[in-house]
């Protein structure tokens, strides 16, 4: 029941400000081609429900040549490592609703807790692109590239 309530939330504050942004997709995974890169944003919930981290990447637009030649496409690129909004030095940061009491307010007000890192931190990290000579390499049945954990989809 929360978790619906969450993600009504979500829809109403959050995903309308990512389409007004380009970005395509439904929850948990939005994606924006600027013709340049690929500007990732993943919505993860935890398990035990009560909140949810938010996590983007940026990938080049062509996909990732791996060093061996493989060519991983765009529409294939998922992202296992990236950046946490509102982490502190590569700590971790939830946008948690559990922790507001019963307020019937607490799932649209953490919602819009989400808009300010959206136009701030997000921005900032899609602006700086891709590493345009990706240092990439195979681990295990992954990439990684710029500090990016890329895996092909299956």
């Amino acid at each position: 029941m929360e978790r619906e309530k969450i993600d009504a939330a979500l829809k109403e504050h959050v995903i309308p400000i990512l389409r007004s942004m380009g970005f395509k997709g439904s929850p948990p995974h939005f994606r924006r081609n600027t013709g340049q890169q690929i500007d990732l944003i993943t919505f993860q919930f935890d398990r035990h429900g009560g909140g949810f981290a938010i996590e983007v990447a940026v990938s080049p637009a062509e996909g990732v040549t791996m060093p061996w030649g493989e060519q991983i496409p765009p529409a294939h690129l998922h992202p296992n490592k990236r950046i946490r909004l509102g982490a502190v030095m590569g700590g971790d940061h939830w946008f948690r609703y559990d922790n507001k009491g019963n307020s019937t307010t607490r799932f649209a007000d953490t919602a819009r807790e989400v808009q300010p890192y959206l136009s701030g931190e997000a921005s900032d990290h899609w602006a700086k692109g891709p590493s345009r000579t990706p240092k990439a390499h195979k681990c295990s049945t992954a990439t990684v590239n710029r500090g990016v954990l890329l895996a092909p989809s299956a």
